[in-house]
């Protein structure tokens, strides 16, 4: 058990981010813009832990900054391979 979550739960909770691996490993710019939204339910529910449940802290907390690592490096890596039209 993690803080309280059975390892089933956690598991479960992960799969959506095997949707977009696929892109992400080919390096499709369309898929970076739409994963970036994946993060969202994460963020939610990592501030709600951090705030809400004092025996999950720790796993909110490294969980949040996880969640804004993936979310910038997905913008990073669409600034970076922006296409300059002239």
């Amino acid at each position: 058990m993690m803080a309280g979550y059975p390892w089933p739960i956690c598991a479960l909770a992960a799969l959506p981010l095997l949707a977009p691996l696929s892109g992400l490993l080919r390096g499709r710019r369309h898929t970076y813009a739409w994963a970036t939204l994946f993060a969202i339910p994460y963020l939610v529910f990592a501030l709600t832990e951090l705030l809400a449940n004092p025996a999950a802290r720790w796993v909110a907390a490294v969980s949040l900054l996880l969640v804004f690592g993936w979310f910038c490096t997905m913008i990073l890596f669409l600034r970076a391979s922006r296409v300059h039209r002239e």
